[in-house]
């Protein structure tokens, strides 16, 4: 397959991959558990070599997660601003989908690691984004995935009309069965009214889409790298919204990315609206725990 500028092989099966990625006779030694994610097995591999690689399956069905996942590194890596994985194939074979991509040595994050983390989110919300949206400023050229939810790309020039058809209301739909009328209702009269609260950004910017605590790291040396990417073009207000969800980074990232990329007047009071879309994935994928917050943000939008 082609993303962007780099083309990745697909293999009909592992070993293939791996000879690959390193040539010659190497061969999986041995391999390990990689634990910390939820849609995907993750494994460390020891080759005959003395190399490690880093490798995610999945069901064969699932195929598609390691497509969108490689065109999301592959936009990311495109414009130049953040380390990304490389990726060294994708693949099919015995019984299973998956995805080949460089190991990497997490070292202690550096002194100036969050500094670093909010000026380079800056440099990637601020880059071109025209080559990644086919017939529109916002959207992808393909659709993707946030965790195991599906995710719609359609492009569009509005941002507010992009957030809500291929957003909230994908979301809010497939989650009705949790609502009761009333809700249904408030939720119908939020997507009819979101012009009150959002705004149309002076720039598009493209989105890691993902970004929480577990979708970035430090990599051998200490500098950041982002992982795990569920990639759009949209309002870059919405991934600092997402990196709040959960306790919210360093306070030496805010303030860095805000410096560099300049103040969002009154963010605070869409933050929460932003993640609605989050928490209603989350919802919808691991069930009625997040279905109170879900639903507080509902009525507090909706009056």
């Amino acid at each position: 397959m082609e993303t962007n500028s780099e083309r990745i092989p697909f293999c009909s099966s592992l070993k293939e991959a791996v000879s690959l990625a390193c040539g010659g006779e190497a061969a999986v030694e041995k391999k390990q558990t990689v634990h910390g994610g939820d849609a995907n097995d993750a494994y460390e591999l020891f080759l005959s070599d003395g190399k490690r690689l880093f490798l995610k399956t999945n069901r064969i069905s699932n195929a598609d997660f390691f497509r969108a996942e490689a065109e999301g590194v592959a936009a990311i890596r495109a414009t130049e601003t953040i380390r990304v994985p490389h990726i060294h194939a994708l693949g099919t074979g015995d019984g299973i989908s998956f995805i080949l991509m460089e190991y990497i040595d997490r070292a202690g994050a550096g002194r100036d690691f969050w500094e670093e983390l909010g000026v380079s989110l800056a440099a990637l919300h601020k880059a071109e984004t025209s080559s990644f949206v086919n017939g529109g400023k916002y959207g992808f050229k393909s659709d993707n995935y946030i965790g195991a939810g599906r995710q719609k790309n359609t492009p569009g020039n509005s941002w507010i009309e992009f957030f809500s058809e291929c957003r909230l209301r994908p979301q809010l739909e497939l989650a009705s069965d949790y609502f009761d009328s009333s809700t249904i209702m408030k939720a119908n009269r939020l997507l009819d009214s979101l012009d009150r609260f959002l705004y149309e950004p002076e720039r598009p910017s493209l989105l890691h889409g993902d970004l929480w605590s577990g979708n970035f790291m430090s990599d051998e040396t200490g500098h950041p790298m982002l992982i795990d990417p569920a990639v759009y073009v949209g309002c870059n207000e919405a991934d600092i919204a997402m990196t709040e969800l959960f306790g919210g980074f360093d306070k030496r990232f805010y303030a860095s990315y805000f410096k560099a990329m300049g103040a969002i007047p009154e963010y605070e009071s869409r933050r929460d609206l932003y993640n609605l879309y989050h928490l209603t994935n989350h919802l919808n994928l691991f069930g009625g725990a997040y279905l109170p917050a879900v639903m507080r943000t509902i009525e507090r939008y909706s009056k």
